[in-house]
């Protein structure tokens, strides 16, 4: 699984996940997941992920649908509602991160047999009636990388700061790397799996920039689609002071700019001689 240096990371959350993977592979054998995996990273999300995850259809776009939730060291009930409602669990003992436990999703799927993936959050934020729409450029191989777009479509939560900051952190992105997003921050989005596997990821939380960014930088045709982003079915955020969170998020939007930028630069010198 890609992830930080040791020295970065918490000192557990290597051996976190591997527990996980070891119990996962016990509790499913070699079996097979479906063409499409839904992955959703959910930490305390017991009284909403079960709706999310009966909103799923079994087949979108000619291709058959299951669910991975990865439970991050959830104290509540997650993981036994989302068995109940049918999808497949992988638990991480400890809380790692959203960033770590969807590149465990992502690594336990492309595995399995996935060649495409879906990401929701377990919070219903993110209508998965929409994943027709949103995976179907992905399917037809007319992008690799699609994100669906609250700024296309809307969003009812009505947090005009948080909103203002999507368009800013957009703004951003486009202006860095000249490839035109709305949507930087969307947890809903649809890949080919081999992009989780070939962009580099390092980031604990605010990961959905970097994973982008690295998609645009290693050359996936990236595109949109419109979507509405719904209020929490229950419970509260887990981003914390929307202050903070921006400044992070920004942060590391710069940073995975400089190092993706560095590097293809290095392959264009490499490929010049």
């Amino acid at each position: 699984m890609a992830a930080k240096s040791a020295k970065v990371l918490a000192p557990y959350v290597q051996q976190v996940s591997a527990d996980a993977v070891g119990a996962f592979d016990r509790a499913y054998q070699d079996q097979r997941l479906a063409p499409v995996v839904v992955v959703i990273a959910a930490y305390d999300e017991e009284d909403g992920i079960g709706r999310v995850l009966d909103g799923i259809p079994r087949e979108a776009c000619g291709q058959a649908l299951e669910a991975l939730v990865v439970d991050d060291g959830s104290a509540d009930g997650t993981s036994d509602v989302a068995r109940a409602h049918g999808a497949r669990v992988a638990r991480l003992e400890r809380n790692c991160g959203h960033g770590i436990a969807l590149r465990l999703g992502y690594e336990l799927a492309r595995e399995r047999g996935a060649r495409y993936l879906i990401t929701l959050d377990g919070d219903g934020q993110w209508g998965p009636d929409e994943i027709p729409d949103v995976l179907a450029p992905v399917v037809a191989s007319e992008a690799d990388f699609v994100i669906g777009s609250r700024v296309l479509g809307r969003a009812q939560s009505g947090e005009r700061f948080r909103l203002a900051g999507v368009h800013f952190f957009a703004w951003l992105v486009r202006r860095l790397t000249g490839v035109r997003v709305t949507d930087t921050s969307s947890g809903f989005r649809a890949m080919r799996a081999e992009v989780t596997e070939t962009v580099r990821q390092d980031q604990v939380q605010y990961q959905t920039s970097e994973l982008l960014i690295g998609a645009i930088y290693g050359g996936y045709r990236i595109a949109e689609r419109p979507i509405v982003q719904h209020r929490r079915l229950a419970g509260e955020s887990k981003k914390g002071n929307d202050l903070l969170y921006g400044f992070r998020y920004a942060r590391v939007i710069l940073r995975t700019w400089r190092r993706e930028r560095r590097t293809a630069r290095r392959r264009a010198r490499t490929a010049a001689r």
